[in-house]
Order: structure tokens, then C-alpha cells, then sequence
């Protein structure tokens, strides 16, 4: 009697290890929280940036790439908030803005799917996605 013979395992087919849960995973959420309430109150921002900040150094290489995207998502939000500001009494500024809530929403969004997937951000210092 032969033996029966074992399904072949087809490399795409193996799934990775996840790696076990990260322990700033949610502090990376509640920057990305307190980044999309500065739509109410601007200083939950200033908030979420200290935060990211102080954890972005003891961190994990995942959570560090996460909080690299949210130092950058401030200042880069920040610089367009200025512009959008000085532009304003010539009508640009209010597209400005427009562009501004889509990015850092969009921003937002990735970053909160990409953290609950416990993937890292790929590029951590892109100014677009």
C-alpha cells in the first residue's frame, strides 16, 4: 500500500506569522483620533504630537513608522494651514483648506487601517498617502 500523498503547499498560499500584539498600538490610535478632533479643537493636535513625539523613540519599528507619519502629517498640515491662511483674502486659501481636511482625513484613515492591520506606514515621510 503507498502511502497518501500530501497536498503540495504553494508559496503564496503560506500565510506570514503575524507578530504578536505591540504595545503602542493603541497609543498610535489615539493620536490618529486626537488628529481627526482637531477638526473641532485645533489643540488635541498639538496634543497628538507631543505624544508622538515622546513614544516615537521607545518604540517598536512598526509603531516608530506610524508616529514618524504623524509627526510629519502635523508639521506638513501645519505649513498648508498657512498658506491656506495667507492665500484666504484672495479666495485660494479656501481651496487650500478644502485640500488640507482630504489630506490629513485620508492620512488619518490609512494610518488607523494600516495600525489595526499592525502594519507599518511603507513610506513613514511621503507628503501625499
Amino acid at each position: 500500500m503507498s502511502e497518501p500523498s500530501r497536498p503540495e503547499v504553494i508559496p503564496s498560499e503560506v500565510s506570514e506569522p503575524r507578530p504578536g500584539p505591540r504595545r503602542e498600538s493603541t497609543m498610535v490610535t489615539v493620536v490618529y483620533v486626537l488628529y481627526l478632533v482637531s477638526f473641532l479643537t485645533a489643540i488635541t493636535a498639538i496634543v497628538g504630537l507631543v505624544i508622538a513625539y515622546i513614544k516615537r523613540s521607545e518604540d517598536d519599528a512598526v509603531s516608530a513608522s506610524h508616529f514618524t507619519y504623524q509627526i510629519r502629517t502635523f508639521w506638513i498640515g501645519l505649513l498648508f494651514a498657512v498658506i491656506g491662511t495667507l492665500t484666504s483674502p484672495i479666495l485660494i486659501g479656501f481651496l487650500v483648506f478644502l485640500f488640507l481636511f482630504v489630506w490629513v482625513l485620508v492620512r488619518c484613515i490609512k494610518g488607523l487601517l494600516a495600525n489595526s492591520d499592525n502594519r507599518a506606514i511603507e513610506q513613514p515621510e511621503t507628503w501625499l498617502w
